[in-house]
């Protein structure tokens, strides 16, 4: 999720009017037959039952202030928690005739896994999962099934306005706001119980903002092709410094002004016609079609919010930083910029990612995330 723009950039911008968030008008420029996409919707729509069949576990929902209509049955602020579990129920194969890359090989999740080690002797085997801008914690749906079949722990949250949270999204006026499922989460856990925070994307700056509130819970950090800031600097600060007039965000940005066009931009969403080039350029095509399906736009003020992050915190807590070296959204230039600004305890890489390695690599991405929790 990288954007940026400028004053003189408004009266250029691809403009979308909303009527009150996810029940507003969308209109698309689209050049695809009607057959074409008939096809892709039908694809898109099966692939996000499917998943809400496999994911059904609602929870309460988060985000502080009234809720807006919405069409799902429930709200929830934790979209998948479940306890340990080492049954038979594993990943489902993918079906795709895309060619597997051998940096990621199709394992059984118990390959993936040190039969040696013992889940009980980590600092923590509870992992919690935090989406990017636009995604919700359907995007996890891998990494869940891998971890779970591993014996691990696993949460995956929706943040305010986000996946099945039912709050508007064009209403999300502050950071703390947006991140309010994930700091309700937080402070629930008994004294002296710790998580693994994951955040993806923008994501990086909600666990930076919670990890400055909960230090003493919080294991370790995982930023995976996240924003990781410094303290007094903004996700939109970090996203200025890729301004090019050919930069492929800046062309599939579409900003939307639920409060009318005098007023600031209240979200962002995405051309989804460009939708696979920038964010899914190595995915399955049936992940590509459940992401259109079920992508939200961003709220808009949270990411102009600098973030306070003090080193009696925020420094106090172990941070692990995994590239995605095919990345069309955050490039590993300016992924690498962030590492260098404040560099992390170690870096991992992920040859032939995406921005979307839950999605492009994720039993690389797995290992990754298991070696970190074993890390001493």
């Amino acid at each position: 999720m990288g954007l940026c723009i400028s004053r003189r950039e408004t009266t250029t911008l691809k403009r979308r009017h909303s009527t009150g968030g996810v029940g507003g008008s969308y209109r698309w420029n689209r050049t695809r037959s009607k057959k074409h996409e008939s096809l892709i919707n039908e694809q898109a729509l099966a692939a996000a039952i499917i998943l809400q069949q496999q994911l059904r576990n609602g929870g309460d929902g988060g985000g502080g202030g009234g809720v807006a209509a919405f069409p799902f049955d429930r709200s929830s602020s934790v979209r998948y928690q479940r306890s340990n579990s080492k049954g038979n129920e594993g990943m489902l194969r993918s079906k795709s005739t895309r060619a597997r890359s051998l940096t990621d090989p199709l394992l059984q999740p118990h390959q993936l896994v040190n039969q040696e080690i013992k889940l009980e002797e980590l600092e923590t085997s509870h992992f919690v999962l935090i989406h990017g801008g636009g995604f919700g914690a359907w995007c996890w749906y891998k990494t869940i099934a891998l971890l779970e079949e591993g014996g691990y722990k696993v949460t995956a949250i929706d943040l305010t306005g986000s996946g099945i949270n039912s709050f508007d999204t064009n209403s999300v006026s502050s950071l703390p706001q947006y991140v309010k499922p994930l700091t309700d989460f937080l402070e629930s856990l008994v004294e002296g119980e710790k998580v693994i925070l994951v955040g993806h994307d923008f994501g990086g700056a909600c666990i930076s903002y919670s990890m400055e509130l909960y230090p003493r819970k919080v294991s370790r950090a995982v930023f995976v092709a996240a924003t990781m800031l410094t303290s007094n600097e903004s996700t939109l600060d970090i996203f200025s410094q890729k301004v090019d007039s050919n930069d492929m965000m800046q062309q599939a940005r579409i900003f939307i002004y639920a409060n009318g066009d005098d007023q600031p931009p209240t979200a962002i969403d995405f051309d989804r016609t460009l939708l696979k080039d920038l964010l899914f350029n190595q995915s399955p095509s049936k992940d590509v079609a459940l992401a259109t399906v079920s992508m939200r736009p961003i709220p808009f003020a949270p990411v102009l919010e600098k973030l306070s992050l003090s080193d009696t915190n925020y420094g106090s807590v172990r941070r692990f930083y995994i590239e995605t070296q095919e990345d069309n959204a955050i490039p590993i230039s300016l992924q690498e910029s962030m590492i260098n600004k404040r560099p992390p305890e170690r870096i991992f890489r992920l040859k032939g990612a995406d921005h979307s390695p839950f999605f492009s690599k994720p039993q690389a991405l797995h290992r990754l995330l298991v070696e970190i929790s074993k890390i001493q």
